[in-house]
């Protein structure tokens, strides 16, 4: 998705299909158009609820994925793997693009993907792999990286064993994987996963200050125990 051609073609597919919009935001120095939907709450679906209690975070921008894209553009990824679990609209892989590393963004819903892969080719020219990926069931052959990235993806209680999985079982002995998280109710049982699969994990907090938003971002590095 590259070409100027192919990204106006997605871009006029995603506008006849949602209410959309676009933001800039400031990372790395930047200013990055990110193109979304108007309002998260025009895609809640009671059939996608019903089924697995499903609800479109991914079409928020999250002041979680703000620090953790700044972060990532003083990295250095250079022909690093990563890997973004939950990417939403983007913005943490656009971080990871411009830093240099090889980008494979998941999420659970595939207009994610879609708006991901848009975002990314816009602001950075390059394209990233994209792949839905539920971690009920992490697929097989997704394979190891160097860096494993989330962001505010602790909302939910269930999610605590489901993410630090997901982390173990991609990310390479050496590597290091980063979750930003803003205080959410299964960062605690999160934590104690990781320490139980054999991950440490040290805080980084950060502030976020933005108009009348005002949270403690801390990202959550977590490495395999070396003893």
């Amino acid at each position: 998705m590259t070409t100027s051609e192919s990204r106006s073609a997605v871009r006029d597919d995603l506008s006849r299909r949602f209410r959309t919009a676009t933001r800039e935001i400031e990372i790395g120095g930047r200013r990055i158009p990110l193109f979304m939907p108007a309002n998260a709450d025009d895609l809640i679906r009671e059939d996608d609820f019903v089924r697995d209690e499903r609800l479109p975070y991914w079409a928020d921008l999250w002041p979680s994925a703000r620090i953790l894209a700044e972060e990532l553009t003083i990295m250095r990824l250079a022909g690093q793997r990563v890997l973004e679990l939950g990417c939403g609209l983007g913005l943490v892989a656009i971080g990871a693009t411009l830093a240099g590393a090889e980008v494979t963004a998941t999420d659970y819903y595939d207009d994610a993907l879609e708006f991901a892969a848009l975002n990314v080719a816009e602001a950075t020219g390059r394209s990233i792999a994209t792949r839905m990926v539920n971690w009920v069931e992490m697929p097989r052959d997704l394979g190891k990286f160097d860096v494993v990235l989330a962001s505010d993806v602790l909302y939910e209680h269930r999610y605590a064993p489901l993410v630090a999985n997901a982390i173990a079982t991609t990310l390479v002995r050496g590597g290091e994987a980063i979750v930003a998280d803003p205080g959410r109710i299964a960062l605690r049982e999160f934590l104690d996963e990781c320490e139980a699969l054999g991950l440490v994990h040290e805080a980084d907090p950060r502030p976020f200050v933005d108009g009348e938003i005002r949270q403690t971002v801390t990202l959550w590095k977590l490495r395999w125990r070396t003893e």
